[in-house]
């Protein structure tokens, strides 16, 4: 779904309402390849017109299912989130009031504002770093193999604190030298 810059003129007095259900589940999949799947996404809100720029607002909720980052099985995620942007065209943004952030503002390429860009680009970013089924969540135990295991955090400094108060047996005789050294000297 896209407006022109022209229609969107039309709604400076009052917003322009949506509700729509968008189908971005090839765009997302093509943008970012470990999306398994996504449901369609139901957009509800609203885009106005002011003089300096045009706010788009909206409510996002779908489903999308991404592998495990612990054992790869597929795990399906629940988006319900809010989205506010500011857009601008390059000669509002010129104009524009010192008081708004340039990070704060996006800007127009082209004559329209396209909804499914801005849901795809949001959806891209809400996905988390760590996506755990339910199992994975509530056991402690973690993926090992053969000569390898996952540790955690807590786990590692553990095992590493543990390393070093132990001594190499191939170094103990050394110490032994050490302290009859030591003994000489005394």
């Amino acid at each position: 779904m896209k407006w022109s810059l022209l229609e969107l003129k039309k709604y400076q007095e009052e917003p322009l309402l949506f509700d729509e259900t968008l189908d971005l589940k090839n765009q997302l999949i093509k943008r970012d390849e470990q999306i398994i799947d996504l449901s369609p996404v139901k957009v509800k809100g609203f885009i106005s017109a002011g003089k300096h720029e045009y706010l788009l607002h909206y409510q996002v909720e779908t489903t999308m299912t991404l592998p495990s980052t612990r054992s790869l099985e597929p795990v399906a995620l629940a988006f319900d989130f809010t989205v506010d942007e500011c857009f601008m065209t390059p000669e509002q943004f010129q104009r524009r009031d010192e008081t708004i952030v340039e990070e704060e503002v996006l800007l127009i390429e082209g004559q329209t504002i396209s909804l499914d860009e801005s849901v795809a680009d949001n959806l891209l970013l809400a996905i988390p770093l760590r996506v755990l089924t339910e199992k994975e969540k509530e056991s402690t135990e973690m993926p090992s193999g053969n000569d390898w295991a996952v540790l955690s955090e807590e786990d590692f400094a553990k095992q590493k604190e543990t390393q070093a108060q132990q001594v190499d047996p191939r170094l103990a005789k050394l110490s032994e030298l050490f302290n009859e050294s030591d003994d000489d000297n005394a």
